[in-house]
């Protein structure tokens, strides 16, 4: 039942629905609307919560802590009517975001297989694992629009990990919860919630994007770019100029004349516009109480000409989400990989990706963050890693560590901590360095400028668990870079294998 329907009884989002998997240790909310003032009674594992509904009809009651438990149980929601919820388990809920590396499915019709995809369905017996899922959700090829306003609810529901459900599940959230129940041996609940081709900035509230100073360029882009933008038109004119150049294709292919390129496909820009994507498919899920954000996404700002936003935009998501969930729940995301040409130059700032790769670094400064470091994973067909079990191994691995205190030596690779000018070079630390080392070969990947900016390709050594950059030319050194490309060079790793992420030490300007 939708929230406008309301006639005095009590009804709940989609989201608190059979199968869910309520955050244990925390207060876990439950709300929905019923007739206004009507008495709302919650009962779940030996608790029973009441509360008045509002004015408007929402009600909100939060559960004292709860204890993990893998045994199904019933949560019952009380007023004029009764409603049961059915197989609730409790245990630890991520919400997966992002855009299409995050939503792309085990067994994907867009994107193709993950890697030993049947073998991994096969083996998805894991009853303790559910993920919820929106319906119908967004795709910018086609027409549907994200609200204009937050809305209260959209459908989707909960659904419980067998081998004939995993394939459509998002594979880097079925991954990683499979990893974390591996290892802390509780109910993992994941709410997916991602749309392939969409920027940050339609996760992120408009409101709280327009606080932010930097980012006001970008929203009079948008302003600019969707007025007098209509779907159904571009999308019309998209199929029949598609008719004519299937038309003009076959005349030149009959003659064996050179076919004409064919035309751009249809995007519908509105799927992509600032806070659309955070009002239709964030809110809906707000309060439900969760553990942390792991986030795969920032292929769509990888270029252009506001890819240096990415910092501040990463930063105002994670802001804005926290507050209004009222929660400093954890943030954990994927770092860009490495695509799009081998490197050429010794610095290539302006590559594919790599604004958005060293500004998702540095916002390891926001705390209760985490990154999963995947330069050197590859695994690339047409930008969507088929190998995501290991895309996962590397966010799960560093989630266990920082959330659940699990005592892994080294559960990233090397991260830049200082660099020092000294005697004509650059003295770089790190930290996860044990075992600091080339991968193979000696040191590369490193760039130095002096005071005139220009990178040239630099020496480099470790020496006592720090990294030494130099070049002879270059008296006094001003910049490093490192693994500065598109698909870069580079091959510091740790004793783990774990791969240095490529970073700057001056400034983005």
């Amino acid at each position: 039942m939708s929230a406008s329907s309301l006639l005095a009884e009590v009804c709940l989002p989609a989201v608190i629905s059979d199968h869910m998997v309520l955050q244990a240790n925390a207060p876990a909310a439950i709300w929905g609307w019923a007739d206004a003032n009507e008495e709302v009674k919650v009962e779940f594992d030996g608790q029973t919560k009441s509360t008045k509904a509002a004015a408007d009809g929402k009600w909100l009651i939060k559960l004292d802590k709860l204890r993990p438990s893998a045994q199904p149980q019933t949560l019952t929601v009380s007023g004029t009517n009764k409603i049961a919820i059915q197989d609730v388990l409790i245990g630890e809920v991520w919400l997966a975001s992002g855009q299409s590396n995050m939503e792309m499915r085990i067994k994907d019709k867009m994107h193709g297989l993950v890697d030993n995809a049947d073998a991994e369905i096969a083996a998805a017996k894991h009853p303790e694992i559910r993920v919820f899922v929106h319906d119908s959700p967004f795709e910018i090829y086609q027409q549907p629009v994200p609200a204009d306003e937050p809305a209260q609810d959209r459908a989707g529901s909960w659904r419980v990990c067998s081998p004939e459900t995993v394939g459509d599940f998002s594979a880097m959230g079925y991954f990683f919860a499979r990893d974390l129940l591996a290892e802390i041996k509780q109910p993992i609940g994941i709410l997916t919630s991602a749309v392939g081709g969409t920027p940050i900035e339609a996760w992120t509230s408009v409101s709280a994007q327009q606080s932010a100073p930097e980012l006001q360029l970008l929203l009079e882009d948008w302003n600019k770019r969707l007025t007098g933008f209509d779907p159904e038109s571009a999308q019309k004119k998209f199929l029949e100029d598609k008719a004519a150049w299937l038309k003009t294709r076959a005349a030149a292919i009959k003659v064996k004349q050179p076919a004409p390129k064919a035309p751009l496909p249809f995007k519908n820009i509105a799927v992509m516009k600032p806070g659309g994507l955070f009002n239709s498919m964030i809110a809906p899920l707000i309060p439900y109480t969760i553990r942390g954000v792991i986030w795969y996404q920032g292929e769509r700002n990888a270029a252009g000409p506001f890819t240096t936003l990415y910092g501040i935009q990463l930063r105002t998501l994670i802001a804005d989400w926290r507050a209004r969930w009222d929660h400093d729940f954890h943030f954990a995301y994927v770092q860009l990989p490495a695509v799009k040409g081998v490197q050429k130059l010794p610095s290539e700032p302006k590559g594919w990706g790599v604004a958005v790769r060293d500004l998702q670094r540095r916002t390891l400064g926001v705390p209760h963050t985490s990154m999963a470091i995947t330069i050197d994973l590859g695994g690339e067909i047409n930008g969507h890693p088929t190998n995501k079990a290991e895309y996962a191994k590397r966010l799960s691995t560093i989630v266990l560590h920082d959330v659940y205190q699990k005592a892994i030596d080294l559960p990233t690779g090397p991260l830049l901590k200082t660099a020092t000018t000294e005697k004509g070079q650059i003295v770089l630390t790190f930290d996860y360095t044990d075992g600091l080392k080339a991968k193979s070969g000696e040191l590369e990947g490193f760039a130095i400028a002096g005071a005139d900016g220009k990178f040239v390709w630099a020496s480099a050594k470790i020496e006592q668990g720090k990294v030494i950059v130099w070049n002879d030319k270059i008296t006094e050194p001003k910049a490093v870079h490192y693994s500065f490309a598109g698909m870069p060079k580079g091959n510091l790793v740790n004793a783990a294998n774990l791969p240095a992420s490529p970073f700057r030490t001056d400034d983005w300007k």
